[in-house]
């Protein structure tokens, strides 16, 4: 049964689709800002009503597919299913999900024109970082700092998510970007031959990226499978090119450390689609939030 009730003036309803990892308030129409509204998941531990401590937090780009069937392909990530199973197994401490869901999401996971479509990343990181998280830390126990707050997406969302890290460092402290678009605004055009090195991406977040002290944290991964249509021939080829990239470019040229501050995988079975990026968000997870004293 759904319960109606309101934070900040919001209304949410609660919903219990019968996990073990937790339950749901749902906001249909979030207002914040001046913005459109939007619709919200935010994914509570089991026990968040029976407990009094805080949780990191991972807000999810391409929100419409986190735990839902969604998108284009009709398919989910089926987070709270993962989560079971890692709660389970005691491999990573309980967590807050906050999935927030596209309203174009070709403009606002971009930070250059996409076949003649604008750009909007910018915006919509200032959307989340001041104004979804401050609405999520003042209505929910959160652990609020950077170290314990991830931003993570696929594709476009994954482009998304290392721009938004990069650009509110001292709001994120983990990036977690799945077979990410890189490729945007280099593999669509004159610019298929450019370096990323030179790109528009490395300019705008190269000044947070040298830093070492409040950079992200960055997981990054692709798929190697090529057939099955456009998106793994043309798109996922290109995020492994882009990404293969991005991950020398890290350690060469920002002196990232693999498995320190710097997370690569390549996935030999790998497709560009949510159940390849659901096969492989238990690595993330335990990436950034591994529970140092499990028992086996």
């Amino acid at each position: 049964m759904a319960t109606h009730f309101y934070k900040d003036n919001q209304q949410a309803w609660f919903h219990d689709e019968g996990h073990t990892s937790g339950f749901f308030h749902t906001y249909d129409s979030l207002q914040l800002g001046e913005t459109a509204p939007r619709k919200v998941h935010i994914f509570l531990p089991r026990d968040y009503e029976t407990q009094t401590q805080r949780y990191p937090v991972v807000y999810v780009n391409d929100g419409n597919t986190a735990f839902f069937r969604g998108g284009l392909a009709n398919k989910s990530w089926w987070m709270a299913e993962v989560l079971e199973g890692l709660y389970r197994h005691n491999e990573i401490c309980p967590l807050i999900l906050v999935a927030i869901h596209p309203l174009n999401r070709d403009v606002e996971y971009t930070h250059a024109p996409v076949f003649h479509r604008p750009s909007g990343v910018e915006a919509y990181g200032n959307y989340v970082s001041h104004f979804v998280k401050p609405f999520v830390d003042r209505n929910y126990r959160t652990l609020p700092h950077r170290e314990r707050t991830t931003i993570l997406g696929s594709s476009h969302g994954g482009l998304a998510a290392f721009y938004i890290a990069c650009r509110h460092c001292d709001r994120f402290g983990n990036a977690a970007a799945l077979s990410p678009s890189f490729w945007v605004g280099l593999d669509t055009g004159v610019g298929m031959f450019f370096p990323l090195s030179k790109s528009k991406l490395i300019q705008i977040t190269a000044p947070t990226l040298q830093n070492r002290q409040n950079r992200p944290k960055i997981w990054l991964d692709w798929g190697l499978l090529r057939h099955n249509g456009f998106h793994n021939w043309f798109i996922e080829r290109h995020a492994t090119k882009r990404g293969r990239e991005m991950a020398e470019l890290l350690q060469k040229k920002f002196n990232y450390v693999l498995n320190r501050d710097l997370f690569v995988w390549e996935d030999e079975n790998g497709e560009h689609t949510e159940d390849a990026w659901s096969r492989r968000l238990p690595f993330v997870f335990k990436a950034f939030y591994f529970k140092s004293d499990r028992v086996a």
